[in-house]
């Protein structure tokens, strides 16, 4: 079963910046997409960013766009989110999912998703 586990969250004051890390175990990494997540209290889940499996397809939501850049490393099964310009609005539970789908980021089904990692932005 494809497992993933997320690290790299923390508390980081406005302004500063966090590299989060999700690493996949049970499948190589290159057979997903892998999507980034994040939810806070009372608030909808929502994706912030997507891979494909090719790595040459990427995409963002608008609030992250141009502060977020996800990317992978197939030799190390790792997919990565740089997120800069951190504001209050990032504080969430972060995770990572993935999908072995055809529809890869285009698709809504991530069938495996890591355990979270919290990422606190100071104000």
């Amino acid at each position: 079963q494809l497992q993933l586990v997320e690290s790299g969250g923390g508390l980081v004051q406005f302004g500063g910046s966090l590299r989060l890390s999700c690493v996949l175990s049970g499948v190589r990494l290159e057979y997903c997409a892998i999507g980034w997540f994040r939810q806070a209290p009372g608030k909808e889940r929502e994706r912030v960013s997507c891979i494909g499996r090719s790595g040459v397809g990427t995409n963002y939501a608008d609030s992250v766009k141009g502060r977020f850049t996800i990317s992978r490393v197939n030799a190390k099964n790792t997919v990565y989110l740089q997120m800069v310009n951190l504001k209050s609005e990032d504080t969430a539970v972060y995770y990572c999912a993935a999908t072995g789908s055809a529809l890869g980021c285009g698709g809504t089904t991530f069938s495996s998703w890591g355990q979270g990692t919290q990422v606190t932005v100071s104000s």
